[in-house]
């Protein structure tokens, strides 16, 4: 007889642990790691979800204590045992459930009506059958030695982790490409990740043209159906490719030989639900587990990436020129301070209104890029740039409704100046604007010009990134305004012109990688004018433009950058120089959400390894309040990520332990490791 091991689906920290069932004669051969079942439990007479972890010959306990498995819960995927393994080490990474982290691995749900798995709306492309004769394309010197290099270590057997850094327009698809060719020749799979949805339909048409019907696409947009059915072709191979945002990282591929992180810079790639997980990370311990090979590729690489690249953990593959032989744009930087004492208000510079004229005069296309990153969160002064910052965190100071200024680290907060410390200018407060307000100027401006908005009002439903994006690459508009979903990946040839609207907002979100954000997009945003045969502009329009992300942003100078940033990084103790871990305490009640959060510093202050840590007290989130429930949050740094897990450790088993306290009552938590942005 059989006895398997169950984890409950109930997401309660309780019940986080195997309970022991007898698997019946008639279900043995049925039932493996990885399977979902039916099972009594507890005093209900419903039977509850349950996910078989392991198989043992003999019983925990007196067999008569134990109850048997109910049936096989036939309306999900098998899950492979190595997801089983993710999700077990995904638990104890980053905390949360066992539960919770198989229901992030665990693929959709089945639905009763099927669709014929060849048709459209099954996330499958209708490309060519015979995959292995795709357009002709050739590679150019730096593509083939990238290409060669990956190849070369896969015929010595090595499966590494590799920086793919090439500039904007450098071709970094076409190497993807070669690379999963040399895969697929090897009969495995591979999973493309791409950082947005958005970008969804030019990718799968990149691949498709190359692989045909074996590539599918996994993302939130599609049905319960369309998912489920990607997931059995994968499972019955009759898909090598999968492409999507950071969950189709899941896809049960059982011979995966390669995983592809496009963009491997985006903050999108790090989960909001519990657990909060970043894809990047998952993706290198997933291939660990497979034995495959993980690309990571950036024009942008993270600080976290680059840090590996230098001490060896990652083999860098460079693409320095662009591909086709197109230039990098000529980048001009306008200081909006000149513009506000000129007298010009308007979010648009006379420099950009000039070059939109002639962009249009020229009969091409231009792109608007306004970025909202840290919007209204700061208070700054328009007349000469000064942001109010926290004096021991050097992070922008967060504006509370109640007109305090606070710094969501230390706690520290102050009153709101009624006029600029620096230079005593009244023009001082949050900034407020919106891609609404720049369409209407626009309009008023440019009367003939043909313009699309694309940001999160107008792309609700489904389709609606795919709709626009492809009018406005058809040419049926002049000027594409958008916030930072037009400015990730998409190739527009007929592009010659960007603006970057309030470049310096990302600068202040309160959080120590704005530096990065703000590099990082306005080198994107950037790399999307000139792509075609016709020289690109860029005018990127800035109150701080002394500062060294502008600067090396403008001169797409990554290397001077990071310089700056890590010695920013290094003197305030932030990731990755330390690793920094937020644990954020929600409750119904105020007094309850603080007295826990003050209990678990206590619990902290007394684990043998505290002097390897800094603590700050707890200190009220950001948006202190959400759906009637209060938060606070504690920000507890290490030199080791190993020494902030132990923390973590330690606080899950201390609140297990005091679950029946009153104040516990209903109270939640959630552990961060290097968190990015604000909470």
């Amino acid at each position: 007889m059989k006895y398997a091991d169950v984890i409950i689906d109930i997401r309660n920290i309780r019940l986080d642990r195997t309970f022991q069932y007898i698997v019946p004669d008639e279900l043995e051969e049925f039932i493996h790691p990885g399977v979902c079942v039916l099972v009594p439990f507890g005093r209900s007479k419903s039977l509850r979800q349950g996910f078989v972890i392991g198989l043992s010959d003999s019983p925990a306990v007196s067999e008569d204590k134990l109850k048997s498995v109910e049936s096989i819960d036939k309306n999900k995927v098998p899950v492979e045992s190595q997801l089983i393994e993710l999700a077990d080490w995904m638990k104890r990474r980053y905390g949360g459930t066992m539960a919770q982290s198989l229901q992030t691995v665990w693929p959709v749900k089945k639905v009763v009506k099927r669709r014929n798995s060849g048709n459209d709306n099954d996330g499958a492309s209708n490309g060519r059958d015979d995959f292995s004769r795709p357009e002709e394309h050739s590679l150019n010197t730096y593509q083939q030695q990238a290409v060669d290099a990956f190849k070369e270590d896969m015929n010595n057997g090595m499966h590494r982790i590799y920086l793919l850094f090439g500039v904007t327009g450098s071709g970094k698809t076409l190497v993807y490409i070669e690379m999963i060719r040399s895969v697929l020749a090897r009969g495995l799979n591979a999973i493309v990740l791409i950082p947005e949805i958005a970008l969804t339909r030019q990718n799968i048409m990149r691949f498709s043209s190359q692989f045909g019907d074996r590539v599918a696409v996994l993302h939130s947009r599609l049905s319960e159906g369309e998912r489920y059915d990607v997931c059995q072709r994968a499972l019955k191979g009759e898909v090598q490719i999968v492409l999507g945002p950071r969950s189709a990282l899941f896809t049960p591929f059982s011979k995966l030989g390669l995983i592809i992180v496009d963009e491997e810079h985006e903050t999108s790639y790090k989960s909001e639900q519990v657990p909060r997980y970043h894809a990047r990370d998952v993706a290198i311990a997933r291939a660990k587990q497979t034995g495959a090979s993980v690309v990571l590729g950036s024009a942008t690489p993270s600080i976290d990436s680059i840090l590996n690249a230098r001490n060896g953990s990652y083999k860098l593959l460079q693409l320095p020129e662009r591909a086709g032989g197109s230039l990098l744009p000529e980048v001009n930087v306008i200081d909006m301070r000149q513009e506000l004492a000129a007298g010009n208000r308007s979010m648009i510079s006379q420099t950009l209104c000039d070059k939109l004229q002639e962009t249009l005069n020229a009969k091409k296309q231009a792109m608007l890029f306004l970025n909202r990153r840290g919007m209204a969160g700061f208070v700054s002064c328009r007349s000469c740039g000064n942001v109010i910052k926290c004096p021991h965190c050097d992070v922008s100071l967060h504006l509370h409704r109640d007109n305090s200024l606070r710094c969501h680290y230390c706690g520290y907060h102050t009153v709101i100046p009624s006029s600029c410390p620096k230079c005593g200018s009244r023009h001082i407060g949050s900034f407020k604007a919106g891609t609404q307000s720049v369409e209407r100027q626009l309009r008023i401006q440019f009367p003939q010009a043909a313009i699309i908005r694309m940001d999160a009002d107008t792309t609700r439903h489904k389709g609606d990134h795919e709709r626009l994006l492809e009018e406005f690459a058809s040419k049926k508009a002049d000027i594409l305004i958008g916030t930072q979903m037009i400015v990730k990946g998409h190739d527009f040839p007929d592009v010659t012109l960007v603006g970057v609207l309030a470049a310096d907002l990302s600068l202040n979100g309160g959080d120590y990688s704005g530096g990065e954000r703000t590099f990082d997009l306005l080198v994107q945003a950037s790399g999307r004018a000139g792509r075609g045969d016709f020289k690109g502009e860029v005018v990127i329009q800035t109150y701080q433009p002394d500062h060294y992300a502008i600067k090396a942003a403008a001169a797409m100078d990554v290397g001077e950058f990071v310089k700056q940033e890590l010695s920013f990084r290094s003197l305030m103790g932030y990731p990755p120089v330390k690793h920094m871990l937020l644990i954020r305490v929600t409750s119904q009640n105020e007094e309850n959400a603080l007295g826990v959060s003050k209990a678990i510093t206590r619990v902290i202050a007394a684990i043998p390894e505290k002097k390897k840590l800094l603590m700050a007290n707890p200190t009220e989130a950001v948006i202190a309040k959400v759906k009637d429930s209060y938060r606070y949050a504690i920000y507890i740094k290490a030199d080791s990520i190993d020494d902030l897990i132990r923390v973590k450790d330690a606080v899950e088993k201390f609140a297990l332990g005091a679950e029946k306290q009153k104040e516990f009552t209903n109270t939640r938590l959630v552990f961060d490791f290097d968190p990015i942005g604000i909470f």
